[in-house]
């Protein structure tokens, strides 16, 4: 078999790609994010989304029966989302100059 070969794509292609899975990546973190606080206010349901960010002061979330799971998912998900764009910019973006040596 052949060695697999890389197109390069146009800085305008690679913007438009980038901006389609960031959307498309946003669009799953809302998603599941408003899933996580659904299952999170079945066990208290005065739980704030604010909250949702310490979940281990909640012993009753760590008892529902998915809420860990579907936690997880979303941080997977905001992982994954911080990967694409970090890796993106590294490409779409010009490195920054150098800082000019200071003088003596």
């Amino acid at each position: 078999m052949s060695s697999e070969s890389t197109q390069e794509l146009a800085p305008e292609q690679a913007a438009a790609f980038m901006n389609i899975a960031d959307a498309l990546l946003q669009e799953m973190v809302t998603h599941q994010h408003q899933k996580v606080l659904r299952l999170a206010r079945e066990a208290l349901p005065y739980l704030s989304e604010e909250d949702l960010r310490n979940p281990y002061d909640f012993p009753e979330l760590k008892e529902h029966p998915t809420f860990e799971y579907e936690d997880g998912m979303l941080n997977g998900l905001l992982a994954a989302q911080m990967a694409v764009r970090a890796e993106f910019r590294q490409r779409l973006m010009p490195p920054e100059p150098p800082l000019p040596e200071p003088r003596r």
